[in-house]
């Protein structure tokens, strides 16, 4: 189930995964808050603007998007949808659409609240019903809707509406925009645009993410037995500021579902007001200046399951689960058993697993801990829970860590944590701060944390990430606009360091680092615009040096997992990505060859890689829709994975 606010987010900003799900035969339904009216103007480039005419504006992109989803079904372009309405509390109707072909089936729900409006004289958009209670917006149908009657929603209305659609629907995987997206600069090149004052997206898309999250932590909160659901999050207009991450093939699905929706107004539809958003269509897309249909960015990129080794042997999962913990532990006849209920939400999907001196486990996450309208209420924090005894239960509650940002508006600007453990015990979590840059927090071995410290320079996305080399010093990556960056010990418990070293291309995803049975520390990224992952490795030892291991072909996008452990060596490293067709997938690294594939997948997470090297075998774990982790061991010669 997907919810965003106009017309086209999901198309934009959500596929390929979009397409990928149906085309996988999973049902998928797309709610769209506002009715993407805009101004009214469905404008034919090369002709005159015609006149306003929101309704008709409404409705033609709405169309638009029935002739994308009737093409990612694989149906006739012109597809005859069912239309009908689902009442919601208070006696509100929205507008239902369907399609099935095939086996296949999409749903689409308008709920059509206006994106301009005036609410007692004064100016009302979607920001302004999320920050004040009073404020109501009015939804209209659109010209031929089965909708009968306009009606208008308070704050407290749609998160109702929502959380009626999620104990209606009770979806296994919840798909959102960015509640928190980026703080950027607006200069000649990066103008204001609809960017909203302090966050770099249109106010809609934020204010329909906050939304979301609100039902969905109200949904959550209010079950007695953890959520079987999952969470992802997209990043929106501002991933025009990072590198375009899709290979051509994935740019030219994206915009051949694009020019579907933007259709073109020669066309045959049997919509009386339009078939399209005309501005859209005919590849017009690839070349705005504004990149969205090259890039597809998560906002949690390290998001996904943890599997460690515990202290009897059995494997452990860990991983979020209707926005609390989950624990899966190994029963004796080798399965996992059912989730156990660790709780902490509403907790953002990426988490960080540490490992005490005494071999107990510490878990790291982030929270939202305020989702209201008000500033000083819509805050996040990084929190902890710890295990009491190795293998043991956890304490009863979890602790908060704060945020490196003190400021209620700027926490929301702190992403989820890395953290690793070094030789002399210390636990050190890392997170991406407000001026994206890396703050740090460590844990001495008597118990006591430090404060929030910066680390020098960086202007990174989300997705640290951490190991401990065969010198027993600790290495931090992250991608910036342009370069990975990295940051180390000079020696054993010192502080952080900026590293000198600029890989050799551009990388399109955040990286992952897993420390090589050598004590080298390799380093995977995928290269921007294209599907050739660069692997590189920095020799164990002061006098070690960098050198390309690798630079292979591995279809897809997204953050590509290096499969670490005891038996990780640089000449034989093994790639876990999640596959376009939603399958888990292992590559080799030498030669880009395919050795495993898995059940389809939301999530995919590697394993033995909290304790550095030596701490367990590599596996890859995989999360599918059923909530139900599946771990798969893996050898060290990849021909017997």
């Amino acid at each position: 189930m997907q919810f965003v606010a106009h017309p086209d987010d999901d198309l934009f900003f959500m596929n390929p995964d979009t397409a990928d799900t149906l085309s996988s035969g999973v049902p998928v339904t797309t709610v769209y808050l506002t009715d993407g009216g805009s101004f009214g103007v469905n404008a034919v480039p090369g002709r005159p603007k015609p006149r306003p005419d929101v309704p008709a504006y409404v409705s033609a992109r709405q169309q638009g998007l029935r002739q994308a989803y009737a093409q990612m079904l694989g149906a006739p372009l012109f597809s005859t949808w069912e239309r009908t309405t689902l009442r919601l509390p208070g006696g509100r109707e929205v507008e239902l659409d369907r399609l099935e072909y095939q086996g296949r089936s999409a749903e689409l729900i308008f709920l059509n609240l206006r994106m301009h409006a005036r609410n007692d004289g004064r100016p009302v958009n979607m920001a302004h019903l999320w920050a004040t209670p009073d404020v109501s917006l009015p939804a209209r149908p659109a010209p031929g809707s089965p909708v009968g009657a306009p009606f208008s929603y308070r704050r407290a209305d749609l998160i109702d509406a929502l959380v009626s659609l999620l104990r209606r629907y009770r979806p296994t995987l919840i798909r959102t925009l960015d509640p928190d997206p980026d703080s950027q600069v607006h200069d000649r090149l990066h103008p204001r645009a609809s960017d909203q004052p302090g966050y770099s997206d249109h106010p809609d898309h934020t204010a329909a993410a906050l939304f979301t999250w609100a039902a969905l932590a109200r949904w959550a909160g209010h079950s007695t037995r953890i959520p079987l659901f999952q969470t992802e999050t997209y990043r929106g207009y501002y991933n025009e500021r990072w590198p375009k991450n899709l290979p051509p093939e994935t740019v030219a699905l994206k915009t051949w579902h694009l020019n579907a929706y933007g259709g073109d107004a020669s066309w045959e539809c049997g919509n009386p007001s339009g078939c399209g958003d005309y501005s859209i269509g005919g590849d017009r897309v690839l070349t705005s200046k504004r990149g969205w249909v090259r890039s597809t960015h998560r906002r949690y990129p390290t998001a996904g399951p943890k599997a460690v080794t515990g202290a009897d042997g059995r494997t452990v999962v860990y991983g979020v689960l209707g926005t609390r913990l989950a624990r899966w532990t190994a029963t004796t006849t080798g399965g996992l058993g059912a989730p156990e209920d660790l709780g902490g939400g509403p907790l953002a999907p990426a988490i960080a697993v540490a490992t005490a001196p005494d071999g107990s486990r510490l878990i790291f996450a982030l929270r939202f801990s305020g989702l209201a309208g008000s500033v000083s209420g819509n805050t996040r924090e990084i929190v902890m829970l710890r295990q009491r005894t190795p293998g043991g239960d956890f304490d009863t509650g979890w602790h908060s860590l704060g945020s490196p940002e003190t400021e209620p508006r700027r926490s929301r600007l702190t992403g989820p944590p890395a953290a690793v453990t070094g030789p002399d015990g210390r636990v050190h979590v890392f997170v991406r701060n407000g001026r994206k840059g890396v703050s740090t927090r460590v844990l001495d071995g008597d118990g006591n944390w430090s404060g929030w410290r910066r680390l020098p320079g960086g202007h990174i996305q989300e997705g640290l990430t951490a190991t401990v080399d065969g010198d027993g010093l600790i290495h931090l990556f992250a991608s910036s606009s342009g370069w990975v960056e990295h940051w180390a010990q000079r020696k054993p418990s010192a502080g952080l360091r900026k590293g000198s070293r600029r890989f050799v291309a551009q990388p399109g995803d955040v990286p992952d680092a897993v420390t090589a049975s050598d004590g080298s520390v390799l380093v995977g990224y995928r290269q921007a615009a294209g599907d050739r992952v660069m692997v590189e490795r920095l020799g164990s030892g002061k006098a070690g040096r960098w050198a390309t291991v690798t630079a292979v072909p591995v279809p897809g996008y997204g953050r590509v997992g290096l499969v670490g452990g005891r038996d990780a060596r640089a000449e034989e490293l093994l790639m876990a990505v999640r596959a376009g067709t939603g399958a888990a997938q292992v590559y080799d690294g030498r030669g880009g060859r395919v050795v495993m594939t898995g059940a389809p997948s939301v999530m995919v997470g590697t394993a033995g890689t909290p304790g550095g090297p030596g701490s367990g075998p590599a596996a890859v774990v995989t999360l599918g829709l059923g909530g139900v982790p599946v771990v798969t061991q893996l050898r060290s010669e990849p021909e017997s994975a």
